[in-house]
């Protein structure tokens, strides 16, 4: 397979997974980047090409930087994709409920200690 073939084949199944992790239909996801449904399958199957602005958008609305999708950066050197989407989502929190919820953290790692304490 060609180098191009190969990277978009794999760009697309980093969309279609990013899509997926966050429960949003292709349907969905072509109204907020104003294409067809049906270009958005072709996409993730590496049937279409992207095009930047495209992808910028998409990028957006999967909130990852453009770097994932392209392969320049990787999402698995770091923490899990889920602990990703939890600290994508608090950024967004208030400060008072960023405590909140990092008090919450604390009390499930503390229970989680203790049940393994048993």
């Amino acid at each position: 397979m060609p180098k191009s073939e190969a990277n978009r084949k794999s760009l697309a199944g980093r969309l279609k997974e990013a899509r997926e992790y966050l429960n949003l239909s292709q349907e969905e996801v072509a109204r907020q980047v104003s294409l067809p449904r049906t270009a958005i399958s072709q996409i993730e199957s590496g049937q279409r090409r992207v095009e930047a602005l495209e992808l910028k958008k998409l990028a957006e609305i999967y909130e990852r930087p453009v770097a994932f999708f392209t392969g320049e950066i990787s999402g698995n050197n770091t923490l899990p994709t889920d602990v990703e989407h939890l600290a994508r989502t608090a950024s967004k929190l208030s400060e008072q409920d960023r405590q909140e919820l990092r008090r919450f953290a604390e009390f499930l790692s503390t229970r989680s200690e203790l049940k393994g304490q048993r």
